[in-house]
């Protein structure tokens, strides 16, 4: 009898190698058919493997014996044990009973004469207990407020950049949605608003920073000047700049403490501005960076 499986690769040839290992055949004992080609998506994502389906010959499988029907006298009910006697129990010997003992008349003792009972002094009255102060228990905080944004205006460079962002998104198969403000002068803010952000957050922001950088490079070509573009999602901007602080802090005063120098993971230039920053004014301590990008790093040092 003929049985399918399907398996999927990277490829075509290796979605095949997988089935085949998998049944231990070679490939003229099968057949194949292509049930979907590999796609290599977008920035990462939405890829797709290759996916085929093989068909093989199986050998029949045998018949099961049939069951032997049991006998009449081997359904009958088994005999019912003869209930056993138990002994019944001798009555006892009577006890001989002890001769009681009459019991001795001890002489009565004089009385000693009883002292007088002093008198007792009356006692104060008890003051009441002031009441214990009932704890004020703590409100649970209320949840934070969702973010208010304006609507961009028609024609403005709000809505172009939110017009491009939103068409990146929807390549990338997600819901999510841009709202743009300016900030100053040159510098507009997005927000992106929706559920599961994580994935367009990526490992330490890589794939925020890769929306951010596209986002400047198109939207800059049709506007006047040059402007910049700040992508964040969930706050992550500002929660990665309090832990990149914590950081160098952490780092300087192993350097004051050992008297070394020290070198940073590498980091882009956004979070290496972060530590120069944050260590500009301590006290013998130096920030300046080394290495070529992508592998740049921040070299911490203890300075007299």
């Amino acid at each position: 009898m003929e049985k399918t499986i399907i398996t999927s690769g990277k490829t075509i040839d290796l979605a095949i190698e997988a089935a085949l290992s998998q049944l231990g055949l070679d490939r003229d004992s099968v057949s194949v058919q292509v049930l979907q080609q590999a796609k290599a998506g977008f920035l990462g994502f939405g890829a797709q493997p290759a996916k085929v389906q093989v068909t093989y010959e199986a050998p029949d499988p045998v018949p099961e014996a049939p069951k032997v029907a049991l006998s009449s006298a081997s359904r009958s009910k088994p005999k019912a044990a003869a209930p056993v006697k138990k002994p019944e129990p001798k009555p006892e010997a009577p006890k001989a009973e002890a001769p009681k003992a009459e019991p001795v008349k001890a002489e009565p003792k004089p009385e000693k004469p009883k002292a007088p009972k002093a008198e007792k002094k009356p006692e104060a009255p008890k003051q009441p207990k002031a009441p214990k102060e009932h704890k004020e228990s703590k409100a649970p905080k209320a949840p934070a407020a969702p973010k208010e944004y304006t609507p961009a205006e028609p024609g403005s460079t709000e809505e172009k950049i939110e017009v491009f962002i939103k068409g990146l998104l929807e390549h990338m198969d997600s819901k999510a949605v841009p709202h743009c403000w300016k900030a100053d002068a040159n510098t507009y803010k997005v927000d992106l608003v929706g559920d599961d952000l994580g994935y367009l957050i990526g490992r330490r922001g890589d794939t925020l920073d890769a929306i951010q950088h596209l986002a400047n490079y198109t939207v800059n070509r049709d506007v006047d000047g040059h402007i910049r573009i700040n992508v964040d999602a969930e706050c992550y901007r500002e929660k990665r700049e309090d832990s990149l602080r914590r950081y160098a802090r952490k780092k300087a005063q192993q350097v004051l403490k050992a008297r070394r120098r020290t070198t940073l993971e590498p980091m882009n230039a956004y979070e290496r501005h972060v530590i120069h920053a944050a260590l500009q004014e301590m006290d013998n301590i130096t920030t300046h960076s080394t290495g070529v990008e992508p592998n740049r790093r921040v070299v911490i040092e203890y300075v007299r």
